[in-house]
């Protein structure tokens, strides 16, 4: 018997669009469905991403909802005709789902915003700094685990490094530069390796020194994924639980302004570089 796979992140987002679209429609799903031609069951695993949309549906549906927003449409459509299979497929099995998601994630990016304070962010890290930071992971992994999260992590950095890189802003605290996850020649590595990635024009790194004031409003770790349109742009939170996807409108209206205050406080990109180099020099 063939195992159904579980819905993928974006699969599950495209879902929570269309429940969304037909809350705000005032519909219930047997409306829905009747509207349709289909059965209330079908609009169900559509709204659970356990079953397919096509796009005659779909703009279908976007009719009946009374929704307007073409470019949206449009967008929701994508998503829902999307076949890629991306370099990550060859993980699926191997590790956990949401390292996946996470890399699907970035192939539709189109840029990318990180807060860090305990560690540097996961694009930004060398093999040895990623290497260090699985190794502390509780329950412990085992050798062929940790080497499979290396390289995958060490393969997404192709959204910033490769030949059509995104634009990617990291603000990074100094706790987390100043953190030896591993020994002093990994550390140093890590913010030569920094410094070298923030002279790429698509590249800015801000840095939060200790004794800079006004931090109080900002500190916490997420990562803001931008989406085709805002409204399909999402945060990444690492969970007690997990890997978190958060992308409701109220939602991403708070981390939008949390990384502008975040942003605000910060040292500016060439007073950053600055200050990593002299730290690397006092490693």
């Amino acid at each position: 018997m063939v195992t159904k796979r579980e819905p993928t992140a974006r699969q599950l987002r495209l879902a929570v669009e269309l429940r969304r679209l037909r809350d705000a429609a005032g519909l219930s799903a047997r409306e829905a469905a009747a509207l349709l031609g289909v059965n209330s069951v079908q609009i169900s695993q559509i709204e659970s991403g356990t079953a397919g949309v096509s796009e005659k549906r779909l703009r279908r549906l976007a009719v009946h909802y009374a929704c307007t927003d073409e470019a949206f449409i449009d967008a929701l459509v994508a998503m829902a005709t999307d076949r890629t299979r991306g370099w990550w497929e060859e993980y699926r099995g191997l590790l956990p789902t949401s390292f996946l998601d996470l890399s699907e994630l970035d192939h539709h990016a189109r840029f990318q915003r990180s807060v860090a304070i305990l560690f540097v962010p996961g694009l930004l890290q060398t093999a040895d700094y990623a290497r260090a930071v699985f190794s502390n992971r509780i329950p412990e992994l085992t050798h062929d685990e940790l080497d499979l999260r290396v390289q995958h992590r060490t393969a997404r950095r192709a959204i910033i490094e490769g030949p059509t890189p995104i634009p990617f802003e990291g603000v990074i605290h100094e706790a987390a530069l100043r953190i030896r996850v591993s020994d002093r020649s990994a550390s140093q590595a890590q913010l030569t390796r920094i410094l070298e990635l923030s002279e790429a024009d698509h590249i800015t790194v801000r840095v939060i020194p200790f004794d800079l004031d006004d931090f109080s409003r900002g500190g916490s770790t997420m990562t803001y994924v931008g989406g085709v349109l805002p409204k399909l742009d999402t945060v990444v939170r690492d969970a007690p639980h997990g890997t978190a996807f958060v992308h409701s409108e109220a939602q991403l209206a708070a981390y939008r302004t949390r990384f502008r205050k975040v942003e605000a406080v910060s040292l500016d990109p060439e007073r950053s570089r600055d200050f990593i180099h002299r730290l690397t020099k006092e490693l």
